[in-house]
């Protein structure tokens, strides 16, 4: 029997950053994967001549070395920035919308992204100036809560920080709508929201300015070698530090004492691994209905109370032509029938009825990504429901080729761009694969769902509420941050300087 100070459950991008905190904090620190590569979605694979992004379309808040953004910050921290070859992002986005006839190219920077706007829209600018300077409020007073470990003056944040306050119980459109942005430019301007998995009559305005902000002024960022380059870089500072990693090694067990604390890791090759912490970058849904016994009721009753948020489905391509040669503009694509967002949302829970996607050409940012004179394309699109449950085995490869070819028209349709028969290799990941890829329940990729009750708001809020079992804290998708790169990055760190905590408490 071997002992740690900690073990973390999984190598993805929260796991592994977990893991570098609690061994600058000076733990003994084993991290365990079931695969045989680190970073879980954060990966790249290959396909006769090209390597494809696996989930990756660009990296929010990292910024410059002269406009610094907080994940680089982080990067500087953990020692893995200068380890990564990096690359800057052309623009913002395209959005393409039916319903409404809109197709836009947003450009980063906030008086560009202002400008274009009012092109688009005029009269738009008074309403987007009061929308950036609130999103730079939110920016400033959430930079305040982390400084404070969440633990906040509140008459403080009341003087300094008031309309964050006065937000923070409304949703995007209430407050777009209450600053008198014309629909146009807020159909526009929400564009974005696919990335956190929840519409706009729903989802938190101090989510979805936070996020926004930070595309905005810093722009967006790529490693070269795709999101395996970060996933490399943080194993191997894992090692440098001190710390283990075993890959072809699945947690199958989490043991606890009678008092139903953390008392060790059970492998799947029947070994025990004696620790009093554990960093589980997996779903409590995992956790508590697989790997734990005599789990509360009150756990069980607030694991469940949470919603899955959006089940994924990828199509790669690549293609024996190149971007231009395609007429393929931007890198970025937004496509949807419509810029209701709450409408759209229900419109993704089919598979009859899905043809949104999100998609990437990375050869706009990086034009060497493939061989010379081809291109590669990722395409994505999410599943607001369950349905994939109701395809029978029989029909699988049969509905998943339908999503495909649904896909290739609906790009082409929208863009002009002529794709298919250019088509050299093709690759399609359905909610089915991502579940058996991570372990993620419904093939789920975006974690829980963004609520009123259940925002990034209230989940940094109920951090101590959250810590249910002794020894037991969480990091990835799944946790306090909510899904998307640079929240797993920011939940490892928020957890792994908490268990730090814990130990040291311990003595």
């Amino acid at each position: 029997m071997k002992k740690y100070d900690a073990v973390v459950i999984g190598a993805g991008n929260g796991g592994l950053v977990a893991a570098i905190r609690l061994l600058q904090g000076g733990a003994k620190t084993l991290v365990v994967e079931k695969h045989n590569l680190p970073g879980g979605f954060a990966t790249s694979f290959r396909r006769g001549r090209f390597e494809f992004e696996a989930s990756l379309h660009e990296l929010n808040d990292f910024g410059t070395a002269d406009n610094c953004g907080d994940v680089r910050t982080l990067f500087n921290e953990l020692g893995v920035t200068d380890k990564i070859e990096w690359l800057q992002i052309p623009e913002a986005y395209r959005v393409i919308s039916r319903e409404e006839n809109i197709d836009a190219t947003m450009p980063f920077g906030v008086q560009a992204f202002i400008d274009k706007m009012e092109s688009y829209v005029p009269g738009s600018r008074p309403s987007m100036e009061k929308f950036f300077a609130l999103a730079e409020e939110i920016r400033s007073a959430q930079a305040y809560t982390n400084a404070q470990n969440g633990k906040v003056d509140s008459k403080y944040m009341v003087a300094n920080y008031g309309n964050y306050v006065r937000c923070g119980s409304y949703s995007v459109n209430e407050v777009l709508d209450a600053i008198k942005m014309p629909k146009k430019a807020k159909d526009i301007l929400n564009a974005y929201w696919c990335y956190l998995g929840a519409h706009c009559d729903d989802l938190s305005f101090i989510h979805y300015a936070s996020m926004v902000i930070r595309y905005i002024t810093r722009g967006a960022a790529m490693p070269k070698m795709r999101s395996h380059e970060i996933s490399l870089a943080l194993t191997e500072r894992i090692r440098e530090l001190g710390g283990e990693v075993w890959f072809n090694t699945e947690a199958v067990k989490i043991l606890t004492d009678k008092d139903g604390a953390v008392s060790g890791v059970v492998l799947d090759d029947g070994r025990t691994i004696e620790t009093r912490h554990v960093i589980a970058n997996c779903a409590p849904h995992v956790v508590y209905g697989k790997m734990m016994d005599n789990v509360s009721e009150e756990i069980i009753k607030a694991t469940n109370a949470r919603k899955f948020a959006g089940r994924g489905f990828t199509m790669f391509l690549g293609l024996n032509k190149s971007a231009d040669e395609l007429g393929i503009e931007n890198h970025n694509y937004f496509l949807y029938d419509t810029m209701d967002t709450a409408k759209q949302y229900d419109i993704m829970k089919k598979i009859a009825t899905n043809e949104a996607q999100a998609t990437v050409c990375l050869n706009r940012a990086y034009p060497e990504c493939s061989p010379e004179g081809t291109c590669m394309m990722y395409f994505t699109t999410l599943y607001m429901d369950d349905d994939w449950a109701n395809v029978k085995p029989e029909d699988y490869f049969k509905v998943k080729d339908m999503v495909a070819e649904k896909m290739i028209a609906r790009f082409e349709k929208d863009t002009g761009s002529k794709i298919r028969d250019s088509i050299e290799e093709i690759s399609v990941a359905t909610p089915m694969t991502y579940a058996r890829y991570c372990g993620h329940p419904q093939g789920d990729i975006y974690g829980y769902e963004s609520q009123y009750w259940d925002g990034l708001t209230p989940r940094l809020l109920m951090m101590a509420e959250d810590h249910k079992t002794k020894g037991l804290r969480f990091a990835g998708g799944y946790s306090m941050r909510l899904s998307g790169y640079s929240s797993a990055y920011f939940s490892g760190d928020i957890t792994g300087r908490q268990t730090v905590g814990d130990i040291k408490r311990e003595g």
